[in-house]
């Protein structure tokens, strides 16, 4: 499945700003079942210094400035995307994933093969997952009981965040902490991402952050809305001897095609769309499109 994927970034500043450095991680990254055959950025004012590197975890980050007196930042980035990831989805209804149970992956990651050890980094704390507390930990105990598979107690997990917390968009912020969250149930998809991550953490297995885009499809007989669609996060677990699993607790789902990647690491703090540093006074207005297609 073939899909065009518009994201337009907006800054509108109060006051002129005279320089700007910025970080973005805005292209999309091959994963399983995805392929970027296509991808431009656009950046008004034009920027004075940009540079692509490809970070840690093999995401490409992007690093531009603006050297000049300027009162709006416009960042456009157009990608298209091959997305075949059903038949890797399916695998995870299989016997080499669904049999692992609890006290196998944790003696499995005591090993020291190379997938092991990388995987082993995503249980340690992180920038915006840590200090979790008991609450985060009992709430994890709950699915992850003795005996039982790593992958249904991930989707159960997944089920209960869906339904006992609330979306709620504007209560949090991307440095609300995650105990904070917990004690109110209620955030947004990175919130409910990073609650899950802290869960599997909590007990000894690895969990990474996944950033990227969901399409939305309308009601049935209403066109879609272009710019409807959004940035969207979810989670990953690592299930020794099989691989990485995703979840999507925000729609209580496992990903599949209308879920698009554009990168991942500990948290979003290795991954937040774009951020960067204004010298400036007033205050700024941000304002964020997405829009994707698919591609007959």
């Amino acid at each position: 499945m073939l899909y065009a994927v518009s994201h337009t970034t907006t800054y509108n500043y109060d006051a002129p700003v005279s320089y700007c450095h910025n970080i973005a991680v805005l292209k999309p990254r091959k994963s399983p079942g995805q392929e970027l055959l296509e991808y431009k950025m656009q950046i008004s004012p034009e920027a004075d210094e940009i540079s692509e590197r490809v970070d840690f975890f093999g995401n490409y980050i992007t690093r531009f400035s603006i050297q000049k007196e300027h009162k709006q930042l416009k960042v456009t980035t157009v990608s298209k995307l091959n997305r075949d990831y059903e038949s890797h989805r399916a695998s995870f209804r299989m016997e080499a994933c669904t049999g692992i149970t609890l006290e196998q992956a944790r003696k499995t990651l005591q090993k020291t093969e190379a997938d092991i050890l990388e995987a082993k980094q995503f249980v340690l704390e992180s920038i915006f997952i840590r200090h979790w507390g008991e609450n985060i930990r009992e709430y994890a105990n709950k699915s992850f009981t003795p005996g039982r598979s790593v992958f249904e107690a991930a989707e159960e997990l997944m089920q209960r965040i869906y339904v006992d917390f609330d979306f709620v968009s504007g209560f949090t912020s991307v440095s609300t902490p995650i105990n904070e969250v917990m004690e109110e149930r209620k955030g947004v998809c990175q919130d409910f991402a990073q609650i899950a991550i802290a869960c599997i953490r909590s007990i000894g297995l690895p969990a990474r952050y996944i950033s990227g885009y969901i399409e939305t499809l309308p009601p049935p007989g209403r066109e879609k809305l272009v710019g409807a669609d959004a940035s969207h996060a979810w989670f990953s677990i690592f299930i020794p001897g099989f691989g990485w699993v995703d979840f999507d607790p925000t729609n209580n789902q496992i990903p599949g095609n209308q879920h698009l990647v554009t990168g991942w690491g500990r948290d979003y703090y290795d991954v937040p769309p774009l951020k960067g540093v204004v010298y400036g006074s007033g205050r700024s207005k941000l304002n964020v499109e997405v829009d994707i297609a698919r591609i007959p």
